[in-house]
């Protein structure tokens, strides 16, 4: 829609905003509405004495804003001081000019603006100020880490906050779609494609989620007629001590409760679910750049560069500054792998060191009063090492972020942007190894490497490595990832919502006291644009105090909120073979990370700076690895970690079916097979147990026991069938991976990028500016005339 430009008389129609928000008054009344705009507000503390050196800095930069076209409002308040910072009009006409002949980013379309947006003032403002000088070479960000400034921020627009209130961030909006056109115009274009992501991805988890519940009912409705169960619960068969010293030799059937979980996480509905989430996840990726390239386009961003709008934010800033220029270091490339490659040592011992504590930890409930926990030491021991690895985790994450901050400093990045992809390497990086380190220990490790009845595995020579349960070792890694899924999101949800809301809560109290002072003026003058009025100091104040007692953000607070879900986005599909549930818990806590990031960015937090971008940036290939790295990890699960290709071996080629026995389970004898005999007239194995250990309950001495694995009775060598089960496990993993891989490209081909739709708009959006140019060609050609 267009409407006529009261400035200009009707010569020039002025196209009117189209990003959600009712803007008619601002475009009828440009010089005001700039006039009462102030893009920025710095705080610093009051100082008397004015020969000190904080003081002296303070002058000295809003001195500097001055000279750049800057006007600058001082308004001091009890031991504060405000200085309210507006860019001039010139500065923005030098933006627009230098987007119209960049190279990428002449399709924006901030260019054909007669009234800059909001956001976009930010972002230009935020610049200038992060890249101003003082005589000393100190930038701003030097001067608060100094003391010389306490704060910096950008101040919320009411208006608009009100409207997003209403759309989106509120809790009773729960299930409506996001306004994601406002969201856009007031925190920009890389706000948006978050919850535009964001939004998808949880649309995409309905079908994902049906599908894993549909997999544990499966498993539930044969829970009580599986013969796998029925084997246990009514086995007579006497198994090894678990631990040393005070665990005894105990009955496979006390178990039953144990096996009959393992069936529901364990299964094969699983195999087919986690082929279908490996597929899943590709599909996901390109409905995603289907999605976003809609958007981006009709935001007239699709070419956008964010390196080259720095250049043009430079030359702004200051139209004698040189290019910061590419260079690449060997020496520094080198020191950064080096200490890369330390601190996933770290990571890794980290994880050793939780192994240790779960191992020491089941010898330690296992000689406790509580028969309970007695009883189950091993389990309780598993779950006590998930509590502790999501408080490593948690600590993790402040020292991985110092840590690639650091490593970002050696590297010298050539831009913000560059800077930004490389941290985000590496953080998500660190985090990867710190949140699944542990999950890999448990899903391939564990009970593979303790030994056997005479000849265990031993920590210091000391304590005896976990084993798995006779039912399989999947129970144990749904352990870990129920317990860190349930704890990581839930505990982070509350934390992250409640910490904010107190904070924002208890420093209400200064702005509502100034409100009541405000009296009239606040009623109405400083409420009425068109009367002109510029607002009075009080209404200034009041409405930067609003802001400044919000909590704090700073240019990675958004990436917090994406590595937080491409984190999950891991849980989500790595290793879904073993927890088919994963899917739901990630829906449901989606639902609700949506609006509580919401109302924690529209309500309880300083305004974001905008930044335009036409894509999520580098989280693209991440999420394309974590794709890679699902067809590999659930291969492996289903064919190392589960008991699926033990059971077909056992159906098809040693069990009652292969034997040609009929009117019989295919499966009925499975759980003994799995089972080797220890003989305690063995000298190793009686070595390894004392004789109290090697009673029964009913106070019998047991002449052998039964542990899980595939061994001769009298040498204790490996059998054959272990052998062939192996060689069927990696030829299943190669032959799953391979099978994925092709649907992956299959589906990669079949979902086009872009639609055509949005490639037919952007060929009629050339044309057109094509034939804008010539015609401005020939219009030039006729005043020169």
């Amino acid at each position: 829609m267009y409407f006529k430009n009261p400035e200009q008389d009707g010569i020039e129609l002025q196209e009117r905003n189209t990003d959600g928000f009712d803007n008619t008054m601002e475009a009828l009344l440009p010089t005001l509405h700039q006039q009462r705009t102030y893009d920025y507000v710095l705080v610093a503390d009051k100082v008397e004495d004015q020969e000190h050196p904080k003081f002296l800095k303070q002058i000295a930069f809003i001195d500097h804003l001055r000279k750049k076209n800057m006007k600058v409002t001082k308004i001091v308040h009890d031991d504060k001081v405000f200085y309210g910072v507006r860019a001039l009009k010139e500065i923005f006409d030098k933006y627009r000019y230098l987007l119209k002949v960049s190279d990428a980013c002449n399709w924006s379309g901030d260019r054909k603006c007669v009234i800059i947006p909001h956001s976009t003032r930010i972002r230009v403002v935020d610049y200038i100020l992060h890249h101003t000088h003082i005589n000393t070479g100190e930038n701003l960000r030097e001067l608060q880490k100094k003391g010389v400034f306490e704060a910096t921020f950008c101040l919320h627009e009411r208006n608009k906050q009100k409207v997003l209130k209403q759309k989106w961030a509120r809790w009773s909006a729960l299930c409506t779609t996001q306004p994601v056109d406002d969201v856009r115009s007031y925190f920009g274009e890389k706000v948006a494609l978050y919850y535009l992501w964001l939004g998808l991805y949880t649309i995409l988890l309905v079908p994902a989620a049906i599908l894993g519940v549909i997999v544990f009912l499966y498993a539930l409705a044969f829970f009580n007629t599986s013969p796998l169960i029925k084997e246990v619960c009514e086995s007579d068969t006497v198994m090894c001590p678990r631990c040393d010293k005070w665990c005894q030799v105990w009955q496979l059937r006390d178990t039953c409760t144990y096996a009959k979980v393992s069936h529901l996480f364990d299964n094969e509905g699983t195999v087919f679910f986690a082929m279908f989430m490996a597929v899943w996840a590709t599909i996901f990726l390109e409905l995603w750049k289907r999605h976003k390239a809609m958007f981006v386009s009709k935001w007239k961003v699709f070419d956008w560069c964010e390196e080259e709008e720095e250049l043009i934010l430079g030359v702004v800033n200051d139209p004698h500054c040189h290019p910061k220029e590419f260079r690449h270091s060997y020496l520094r490339s080198t020191l950064v792998l080096v200490l890369v490659t330390l601190m996933l040592v770290l990571i890794i011992g980290l994880t050793q060191a939780l192994v240790v504590f779960r191992v020491v930890a089941a010898v330690q409930l296992s000689e406790g009063t509580l028969a309970f926990v007695r009883d189950n030491a091993n389990t309780v021991a598993v779950m006590l090492g998930a509590v502790l690895h999501y408080i490593t985790m948690q600590v993790m994450t402040r020292v991985n972020k110092a840590v690639a901050f650091k490593l970002c400093e050696i590297e010298k990045t050539q831009s913000f942007a560059a800077t930004e992809r490389s941290f985000t390497v590496k953080m998500f990086t660190f985090q990867f190894f710190t949140l699944f380190s542990s999950l890999i220990y448990v899903a391939f490790f564990l009970g593979r490497i303790n030994g056997r009845p005479g000849s265990y595995v031993r920590i210091s020579g000391k304590w005896r490595l976990e084993e798995c349960h006779p039912s399989g070792c999947l129970t144990d890694l749904f352990i870990q990832m129920a317990v860190i899924m349930l704890l990581k999101q839930t505990l982070n949800n509350i934390f992250e919502f409640t910490v904010p809301w107190f904070k924002s809560y208890f420093r209400r109290t200064t702005t509502k006291k100034l409100e009541r002072k405000c009296g009239h003026c606040y009623k109405n003058a400083c409420r009425e644009v068109e009367m002109g009025h510029d607002p009075c100091d009080i209404c200034k104040l009041r409405d930067w105090l609003r802001n400044y007692d919000l909590n704090d953000v700073n240019s990675f607070s958004l990436f917090n909120e994406f590595l937080e879900m491409v984190l999950q986005f891991s849980f989500t599909t790595i290793f879904v073979a073993a927890f088919p549930l994963a899917p739901l818990l990630a829906l449901i806590n989606n639902i609700f990370e949506i609006r509580l990031d919401a109302i924690k960015m529209v309500s309880l937090e300083r305004r974001l700076v905008s930044k335009k971008t036409n894509d999520i940036g580098i989280w693209t290939k991440v999420l394309e690895a974590i794709g890679v790295l699902a067809v590999i990890a659930n291969g492996l699960v289903i064919g190392v970690s589960s008991d699926f290709i033990p059971r077909l071996v056992y159906r098809y080629h040693y069990g009652p079916c292969a034997n040609g026995e009929a009117d019989v389970h295919c499966m009925k004898g499975y759980i003994n097979d799995t089972l080797s005999t220890a003989h305690i007239t063995d000298l190793s194995v009686r070595n390894d147990f004392f004789p109290s250990q090697l009673i029964t309950e009913s106070g019998f001495n047991v002449t052998q026991c039964s542990y899980k694995d595939y061994r001769n009775d009298v040498d204790y060598s490996l059998t054959s069938q272990y052998w062939l089960i192996m060689a069927l496990r990696f030829a299943f993993v190669v032959l799953f991976e391979h099978v994925v891989v092709i649907f992956k490209f299959i589906a990669a081909w079949f979902v086009p990028d872009s639609p055509m739709l949005v490639k037919n708009d952007r060929l009629k959006d050339k044309l057109s500016r094509l034939k804008e140019e010539l015609q401005y060609m020939k219009y030039s050609q006729s005043t020169d005339v």
